[in-house]
């Protein structure tokens, strides 16, 4: 029987690899900034379009490459950056694997123009497919300028299968943020389509911070620094008022690279204990400086993930770091023991009697009337005075008028057979009982009302139904960068739903008009930054569109009465009227139940 074992070829062993280290545009993008990282390059310009799947280019200034050199560079293990297992141990590099390079040249078509300063004339190489099109002396500045075209165009199902314009736009803007987050004192620019998104010059620690993320997330940061034989912590973290429930700005990084580490962020907020809200998140941007030797970067092709050799240690100091941080800058809530020029509080005597409060009524009032003498016609000879309030606050109240204004229901659309004597109660201030002919049926009344205004949002966006109440004074908001993409990506469905956003005199600043009605009463800046919140590829599968479902999402969550409040009989039977009067009311949009029934047959087993 003949051998059946054989060695892949050198391009199928390319593409395998590039399977794992080049998924997207954006890890060419952090491949070749890394890259240009490790040339000593001080100026780094990225240039994409069509979101990277047409063009990703990145030009530096660094050392370049010899003709030899960069005919090698595409090899599979060919680096620079280690020669031999032990220096896997004292890594001072982005790189070291010698994948990045064949990988991309693998599932792409690459040009290469490079030349080392004292050198004359340059190189220039064409790959396509792994295969070498065209080497030939260039003239060219020094340094190296990378150009990736059609990504993926060898691998059909692999390009079909990236996500929108915007979404890939918004990967490679994360990408380029941590690189340079993690080098302050390089300059990069990032353009797209012809337009520049990002351009950030050499400074400090906390000028990169405010360059990618605003000056006014800059201004509720407070430095951390502690310095100990284990590892040097430096950076900023945010004080509790810059809190977020998503979207917080968080980044670890170790000897100048990114890293996630779910164990470090529990420390920061360890140290925010009893200060936040549960749910909220701080921002921050924390250096960690460790011996090489004691860290390990070898554990995935992406090399975000990094292992500790004194991780329980780390975990104290940064408690202690962020800690000692928020009280040397007076970050959270403290005790004034000084008492002068204070009013005199009388102690409490528990022999006194309470004095008792004593209430003046005009008979004749009303603030209805120019004079505030006489109530109207008709009101004064059937109802008293407290009668008469109680029916102003009823009766008086336009049709469709909200009974309770975070719960955003349209009363004119109940039923005629809903009251007050209906048989439903509220329990626990979140689930409204009923009985019904299966048994006793819960509601959640927060997921009840996030369904029912999701329908409402996604009617309102795809029937073209635009309401919109303009703020009396216009709310600006700062927005990131990514925040931005964003913005652009949605700006037709915000606008539909009631949003008018518009650009503000003073850069990077953007001031919003209106807003839909049923968000009157929410923090507009909070529910800007909510709805622009970077979210996950992964989409449930929907009637309507991905951007349409994703802002009708957010715009419910954050318009729904919240669990706690407490409900009449009548909001509670409206709710379930409009819950059931929808086309899925036993789930929430994002698969949650909204409904559980407790049968007969249940409920006697209970005894």
């Amino acid at each position: 029987m003949a051998d059946v074992i054989h060695l892949l070829p050198d391009s199928v062993a390319n593409q395998i690899a590039a399977g794992e280290v080049i998924q997207r545009p954006s890890s060419v993008v952090k491949e070749l900034m890394e890259n240009a990282i490790d040339a000593g390059a001080d100026r780094i310009q990225v240039v994409i379009e069509d979101a990277g799947k047409s063009l990703v280019q990145v030009i530096d200034n660094g050392c370049g490459m010899s003709e030899t050199d960069a005919r090698l560079a595409f090899e599979r293990h060919a680096t620079s950056k280690i020669s031999q297992a032990t220096d896997l141990f004292a890594l001072t590099t982005m790189g070291f694997r010698g994948e990045a390079l064949p990988s991309i040249c693998a599932v792409a078509q690459v040009e290469l123009r490079t030349r080392r300063k004292n050198d004359d004339l340059g190189t220039l190489l064409r790959l396509e497919g792994s295969r070498v099109v065209k080497q030939e002396p260039v003239a060219c500045p020094a340094g190296s300028n990378f150009v990736v075209r059609n990504l993926f165009f060898n691998i059909p199902a692999r390009r079909r299968f990236l996500k929108s314009d915007t979404t890939e736009l918004t990967n490679i803007v994360q990408e380029f943020e941590r690189v340079a987050l993690a080098n302050p004192a390089v300059q990069f620019e990032l353009v797209s389509d012809q337009s520049v998104i990002l351009k950030l010059n050499a400074g400090n620690f906390r000028q990169r911070v405010a360059g990618l993320f605003g000056s006014k997330l800059c201004d509720k940061l407070v430095p951390v620094e502690v310095d100990t034989d284990i590892v040097r912590i430096s950076g900023l973290v945010g004080t509790p008022d810059s809190a977020r429930k998503r979207g917080a700005k968080q980044f670890f990084l170790v000897n100048h690279r990114f890293m996630r580490h779910a164990y470090f962020a529990k420390a920061v907020q360890a140290a925010f204990e009893r200060l936040l809200p549960e749910g909220e998140q701080v921002p921050f941007f924390l250096n960690f400086e460790v011996d090489p030797a004691r860290i390990d970067v070898n554990i995935h092709p992406s090399k975000a993930e990094i292992k500790f050799q004194d991780e329980p240690n780390i975990w104290q100091i940064l408690l202690a770091a962020v800690r000692e941080a928020l009280g040397t800058f007076n970050a959270v809530p403290t005790i004034d023991f000084n008492t002068a020029d204070r009013p005199d509080i009388p102690l409490f005597n528990p022999s006194a009697s309470p004095a008792q409060l004593t209430v003046t009524l005009t008979k004749g009032y009303s603030p209805f009337t120019p004079s505030g003498g006489a109530t109207p016609a008709g009101r004064t000879s059937s109802l008293g005075t407290d009668e008469w309030l109680s029916s102003v606050s009823h009766a008086d109240a336009p049709e469709g008028e909200q009974l309770f204004p975070s719960m955003s229901v349209d009363l004119s659309a109940r039923s005629t057979q809903a009251s007050d004597t209906s048989e439903v109660m509220q329990i626990l201030g979140r689930f409204i009982v009923t009985y019904v002919k299966s048994g006793l049926m819960l509601i959640d009344q927060h997921r009840a009302h996030i369904r029912i205004l999701y329908d409402l949002f996604c009617k309102r966006m795809q029937q073209g139904e635009r309401l919109s109440q303009r703020l009396l004074f216009p709310c600006k908001v700062e927005l990131s960068t990514t925040e931005v993409v964003a913005l652009n990506e949605l700006s037709a469905d915000l606008k539909q739903s009631g949003f008018d956003i518009l650009p503000a005199a003073e850069s990077g600043l953007y001031e919003v008009v209106a807003i839909p009605p049923e968000m009157s009463g929410t923090d507009t800046i909070e529910l800007i930054h909510d709805l622009l919140a970077p979210v996950s590829d992964e989409v449930p599968a929907t009637l309507v569109p991905p951007s349409v479902h994703r802002l009708a999402l957010s715009l419910a969550r954050r318009g729904a009465i919240p669990a706690g409040q407490q409900l009449s009989p009548t909001e509670m039977n409206t709710l379930m009227q409009q819950l059931f009067a929808g086309s899925m009311p036993n789930y929430t949009p994002d698969g949650l139940p909204i409904v559980a029934i407790l049968s007969d047959e249940q409920i006697d087993e209970l005894f």
